[in-house]
């Protein structure tokens, strides 16, 4: 079979297309024949340093999701030809994932799902995405239509995915980009207004204009200024890193969560059955079109990653094996 593998960093161009024998099943991991896969951030930060880790397990496939159909059942309770998502706890990481046309994985990551109407590049861009999306409305910031929804990184997959999802539900959406050319974008996928982000949104915040609720995509970079934008009561949710910074210096809970404000995360490696039974549930029920805004092939798959490497795609990156 052909895959993408990887021993050590380098960049998009250098990616290497090998072929490779299709893995054995064994007891508790049944075989995915691959038909899409949606591309992640955080494969490109496995492929420039993450690589060189003692904790990554090389060579590796890499892929943190895929879609597809069960190619060998092994002894689970799943039946060949049966319609498959995957995602997370490892895949791509410690064990090889789905930048591939076969992915043998633990039954544990598989997903069963109705394929309906949706196609297999709709498929591809759901699982991580809006498992994200989700996860961080829902579990974290309690969600309801009556709550005013801000989206810092909005242009972002999850951001596009979260704006969509909480517009679904009757929630007013607030969006924010450094652009204001992505404005109409964010509009017509659910945002009721947008902001410009210069990094001080607390300026531009007035009595029309302040969310109780706060999606915070791009970090601890600008974190505080979430914090500080957020009406009292309210609720902040840092689930994503765009910003490229990773954690707090000295970070003092007392001195810098502002009186008021409740402060979580949502943390995507361990997805249940549950979960993403709600997901393709409430996409169903509100007849919502994933979003994805690129397609390559496997064999495009050093084009599609130097375009994710510099933000050109404009939304998800879907490869179709």
């Amino acid at each position: 079979m052909k895959a993408v593998v990887l021993d050590h960093s380098c960049s998009a161009e250098e990616m290497p297309l090998k072929d490779i024998p299709v893995p054995q099943v064994c007891s508790g991991w049944v075989l995915v024949k691959v038909k899409a896969f949606g591309l992640n951030h955080s494969e490109v930060i496995l492929r420039i340093h993450e690589i060189n880790n003692s904790y990554i397990q090389k060579p590796i496939v890499p892929g943190i999701e895929c879609a597809g159909i069960i190619a060998d059942a092994s002894d689970s309770d799943l039946h060949i030809g049966d319609a498959v998502v995957a995602l997370m706890g490892g895949m791509g990481r410690s064990f090889n994932g789905s930048y591939a046309e076969y992915a043998l994985l633990p039954r544990k990551n598989v997903f069963k799902i109705e394929q309906g109407s949706l196609t297999w590049e709709q498929i591809a861009a759901i699982p991580e995405t809006y498992y994200t999306a989700c996860g961080s409305l829902f579990e974290c910031l309690l969600l309801k239509p009556e709550d005013t929804l801000l989206v810092r990184g909005a242009t972002s997959t999850v951001g596009q995915a979260a704006i969509q999802v909480a517009h679904a539900i009757g929630a007013k959406v607030i969006a924010t980009s450094r652009s204001s050319r992505s404005f109409d974008k964010m509009k017509s996928i659910g945002a009721d207004a947008c902001l410009t982000d210069d990094g001080n949104l607390r300026a531009q915040m007035t009595h029309e204009i302040r969310p109780n609720k706060v999606l915070e995509l791009i970090g601890p970079s600008t974190l505080p200024d979430s914090m500080s934008s957020v009406s009292h009561p309210g609720y902040v949710c840092c689930t994503g890193v765009l910003g490229n910074k990773f954690a707090f210096s000295n970070f003092n809970p007392i001195r810098d969560i502002p009186n008021g404000v409740f402060l979580s995360s949502f943390y995507s490696n361990y997805p249940t059955k549950q979960a993403i039974d709600h997901i393709f549930g409430f996409i169903r029920e509100h007849r919502l079109k994933p979003l994805y805004s690129r397609r390559f092939t496997l064999e495009q798959i050093c084009e599609a990653h130097e375009l994710l490497e510099h933000g050109g795609a404009g939304g998800k990156i879907v490869i179709v094996v």
